[in-house]
């Protein structure tokens, strides 16, 4: 079935699908608390949805100073997974950060999903941590 589209969320029900589907992803899927998903940054980030029939992936871009872009909360639908979603995302939500004015994007990847960020120019900034019990890396790009 074919992509219906990749954009920012354009209203509170398109959020709140994409707020559901992180729980199902992150809480459900990996065991990441509701409340440290809902980390109080949901209001002021931009979230980018992919639509395909609802909300089948999503990401949200927060700005952490001038000139930077916080990627976060990227996950997609279990039954969507392989079709390239992710990147999109990922891409509109450079283009989103980019059109903002961030000159640079970070973000804390999970070790298991390095290949998405690697293959979007991202450098690793640092050694693994732990996040809620699940491997991360710190990683970073320049958008320009």
């Amino acid at each position: 079935m074919p992509l219906s589209a990749v954009r920012v969320a354009r209203d509170r029900a398109e959020i709140a699908a994409a707020l559901a589907l992180r729980e199902e992803v992150f809480c459900a899927e990996q065991g990441v608390t509701l409340e440290a998903d809902r980390d109080g940054l949901d209001e002021q980030a931009i979230h980018v949805v992919a639509l395909d029939g609802g909300v089948v992936g999503t990401c949200r871009v927060v700005f952490d100073a001038p000139g930077l872009a916080r990627l976060g909360r990227l996950c997609v639908r279990r039954d969507a997974r392989g079709r390239g979603l992710a990147g999109a995302l990922l891409a509109e939500a450079e283009r989103q950060a980019t059109a903002a004015g961030a000159r640079r994007m970070v973000l804390h990847a999970q070790t298991s999903a390095l290949g998405l960020y690697r293959r979007a120019g991202y450098e690793a900034e640092g050694e693994p941590f732990d996040e809620e019990g699940i491997e991360h890396l710190r990683m970073a790009r320049r958008l320009d």
